[in-house]
């Protein structure tokens, strides 16, 4: 048996979740199928999924030790630098599917297992780092603002949330689209932030100075009520989380009388990774990093990550 250096979750601790992150040596994971091949990782990212899986969220004890991590660039068989789809078919799952760590092992090793067609050339001109932050994050809220939001009808977005992986990706995206983007945040050093990153920036909850055709909503209760508020006449409002309450009131009087959309969404489709990833090369559209760390330091970038001050995605370096 082939042994890895891996981070995984040992166990779960709701009110300490760091507590419960190991890193150490892991088998290689093995083939279910023989249309599964192994990656070895180069680079991969971390997402907010991580910390809620050590939370015991989504993971059953039974299942443990599981290695964490969603996202990842590598290496095939073949020698070709490929990204990681990270979405499985699943049969016992009931979604039918699922995202690497919560029924295989995820990237966050030396080497991740994954059926052959979840794995995309790396384009040219993008790098391993970069790529890395794209299929979990990325592709939300790429799918969010395309299939969901059908932003090509749109003409201003409104952002929840900004700092947040899938809320400062979808500030990006929507703005190289050429759309109106504004981005809330209580806090004033990330709002200077994504006013650099083209968006007009304003406190949580204030008036915009316009009703908007898209909102990105990933926050939840905090938010949603200004959300709605928010909202022209057919709008879409796209959920793809809930991390500051997942039982909003909502008001439905002005959800019917407004002819609003609520829709819920998460990740994407290869096909949809793949655009996202023609996008970015082809438009010189590039992830908000908030830092790069070796692998062999992985317990500082998920401190960085649980303490909620990270602005954009925390990449892991698996070469250093």
């Amino acid at each position: 048996m082939r042994i890895m250096r891996a981070a995984f979750a040992s166990r779960f601790d709701d009110a300490d979740p760091l507590a419960a992150l190991t890193v150490g040596e892991q088998p290689e994971p093995s083939l279910p199928d023989d249309d599964w091949v192994t990656v070895r990782v180069t680079a991969s990212s971390l997402n907010h999924h991580d910390i809620w899986s050590l939370r015991g969220v989504g993971l059953r004890a039974e299942q443990l030790p599981m290695i964490l991590g969603c996202d990842a660039v590598g290496v095939d068989p073949e020698g070709n630098e490929v990204v990681v789809y990270p979405v499985v078919p699943t049969p016992g799952d009931p979604r039918g599917m699922s995202i690497l760590s919560e029924h295989f092992p995820g990237t966050l090793a030396e080497r991740v297992a994954v059926p052959r067609w979840n794995l995309l050339p790396l384009p040219a001109g993008l790098s391993a780092p970069d790529a890395a932050c794209l299929p979990t994050a990325w592709l939300t809220a790429w799918r969010m603002l395309t299939t969901k939001g059908r932003v090509d009808e749109a003409e201003a977005v409104l952002v929840q949330g900004a700092g947040g992986g899938v809320a400062t990706a979808a500030v990006v995206l929507a703005t190289a689209m050429g759309k109106r983007v504004y981005a809330t945040s209580r806090d004033a050093a990330k709002r200077e932030r994504v006013t650099g990153l083209g968006a007009t920036a304003v406190q949580t909850g204030a008036r915009l100075p316009e009703r908007v055709d898209v909102v990105i909503e990933t926050v939840g209760a905090a938010t949603f009520d200004h959300s709605l508020k928010s909202a022209a006449p057919g709008a879409r409002i796209v959920v793809s989380g809930a991390t500051a309450g997942h039982e909003p009131t909502v008001n439905l009087r002005r959800v019917f009388a407004m002819q609003l959309e609520i829709l819920g969404t998460s990740m994407g489709t290869p096909a949809d990774l793949a655009d996202l990833l023609a996008f970015c090369a082809e438009r010189e559209v590039r992830p908000v990093v908030d830092s790069v760390v070796p692998f062999s330091r992985v317990e500082e970038a998920f401190a960085r990550l649980h303490s909620g001050q990270a602005f954009g995605k925390i990449v892991l370096d698996h070469t250093s």
